[in-house]
């Protein structure tokens, strides 16, 4: 509370009292603060207080329960609209920020193929309320110091022995940086590494996101062209700073970077004097084929920087991340992070070092990979059967999602396809959102993280009716 303009300080008090009354941001039973607490904090006089209170009961606006304090009373006038911040009309972001869509959460439709969602309904919660609980129990007041920004330490011996034995990646805890999510990670070494105006290239099409972290930073991102063994190398153009890819499941594609093209982009990186950031979001689920090595396991010059994460493993909402740097940037990447948030939620972090410790990561791993490998195979199967004549699926044998390509020679309007999906509770979403290029690829990225079996097919052929309506109008 102000005390700052006119009048004495009982009229500012009580100007103040009734301004927060009825504009809701005291609310209607709310308890006030006794008259001589109240005055403590404001370096008043009690009676000070004691006469703004009297007023505000006589009016109506407060009530008096005898023994039990002032309370705001259930008939006080609230304003129909709501407290808002000044307009500032003459003070403006930076030129792309007034372009960058803005995420927001809408309600789940009946059948959601959502890209990049996992099924909330496996994550083992009565264990991971059991592990936080356990943390927030072993903390004491002794230990309310703030945290290390590259993460809690157990947790980042964890994830090294971890991405060791799942993914062969070479790291130690001290190489390891505790994020919030990949995106974080990716902004993280956006900051370390790109100076306004340099090229970065990305895949096309790709994460987008990622595109958008590079272009607030000011880099200029070249777009590069994805073929059946991944990011081509030989299209990527003179002077990229930084390269951005997904080798081990091509998003949104599914398709995986081949050894050869993994060996030639580490020798592009080491002749250009390049980094690679490899983001492997989602590789814990593999339906078939032993995975190729990560470009970390066979980079020996220090050009890539590896991001993983656990949101797709286990939650979204479970805002955990790590990246693996060469030593010459950890020092660099540990600052911005310190800048960035100084350190991330530590009950959440020691909870996650119990879960990998106790192998309840791989157990839950193993138990989500049949039952995603049950929803690809039917997504698969209804595509070939259902969408001949209008899809072909990219083959993909990992991850949450099958991308389809439009057949060649196909002419309908995907976007109008998703719309009227949309119209009947289904959501998909289309390739060209993912492409940088206007207008991108045609098709449909479809995942079945977050749909359960039992709704893919009544879903998929609710989208089939999408098809055939959009293929009637032209």
């Amino acid at each position: 509370m102000s005390l700052e303009g006119r009048g004495d300080l009982t009229a500012r008090i009580y100007r103040q009292l009734l301004d927060a009354i009825i504009d809701g941001r005291l609310r209607a039973g709310e308890r006030l603060p006794p008259s001589r607490e109240l005055a403590r904090r404001l370096d008043v006089a009690r009676n000070t207080v004691a006469v703004a209170y009297e007023r505000l009961l006589a009016e109506g606006f407060l009530v008096a329960r005898v023994g039990n304090g002032t309370y705001v009373s259930e008939a006080a006038p609230v304003a129909t609209q709501s407290r808002r911040a000044p307009s500032g009309h003459d003070v403006r972001p930076r030129p792309i920020w007034r372009t960058l869509p803005v995420g927001t959460t809408k309600p789940s439709p009946l059948y959601n193929f959502s890209v990049g969602v996992p099924d909330a309904a496996l994550f083992p919660l009565e264990t991971w309320r059991r592990l936080v609980g356990r943390e927030v129990r072993r903390a004491t007041v002794g230990s309310g110091q703030y945290g290390d920004p590259a993460g809690h330490e157990p947790l980042r011996a964890a994830i090294a022995r971890y991405a060791s034995v799942a993914h062969s990646v070479r790291a130690g805890a001290d190489d390891v940086i505790v994020t919030q999510g990949a995106q974080q990670a990716i902004d993280l070494v956006g900051r370390v590494v790109v100076e306004p105006g340099d090229l970065v290239a990305v895949e096309e099409p790709g994460y987008r996101q990622a595109r958008l972290v590079f272009e607030t930073l000011g880099a200029r991102v070249a777009p590069v062209p994805v073929d059946a063994d991944g990011l081509d190398v030989a299209a990527i153009p003179s002077g990229v700073r930084l390269v951005y890819t997904t080798p081990s499941h091509q998003f949104p594609t599914g398709v995986p970077m081949s050894l050869a093209r993994r060996g030639a982009l580490l020798d592009w990186a080491r002749a250009e004097g390049a980094l690679v950031i490899e983001d492997d979001y989602d590789s814990e689920f593999r339906y078939s084929r032993r995975p190729l090595e990560p470009l970390q396991s066979i980079d020996r010059e220090g050009r890539v920087i590896y991001i993983g994460t656990f949101s797709k493993t286990l939650l979204p909402l479970l805002r955990i991340g790590y990246l693996v740097a060469p030593a010459s940037l950890q020092p660099a990447l540990g600052a911005a992070k310190w800048i960035a948030d100084r350190h991330g939620e530590i009950f959440t972090q020691a909870a996650l070092a119990r879960f990998l410790e106790e192998g309840l990561l791989a157990r839950h791993v193993r138990k989500a990979t049949r039952v995603y490998a049950e929803r690809h195979e039917l997504v698969l199967d209804l595509l070939e059967r259902d969408f001949g004549d209008w899809l072909e699926a990219v083959p993909s044998s990992a991850g949450l999602h099958v991308c389809a390509r439009s057949r060649t020679g196909t002419a309908l309007d995907i976007e109008a396809v998703v719309a009227r999906a949309a119209e009947r509770d289904v959501a998909v979403e289309s390739l060209a959102g993912y492409c940088a290029k206007s207008p991108g690829q045609s098709g449909l990225v479809i995942g079945y993280g977050a749909i359960d079996a039992s709704r893919i097919g009544p879903g998929l052929r609710r989208l089939v009716s999408a098809f055939e309506l959009t293929a009637a109008a032209r």
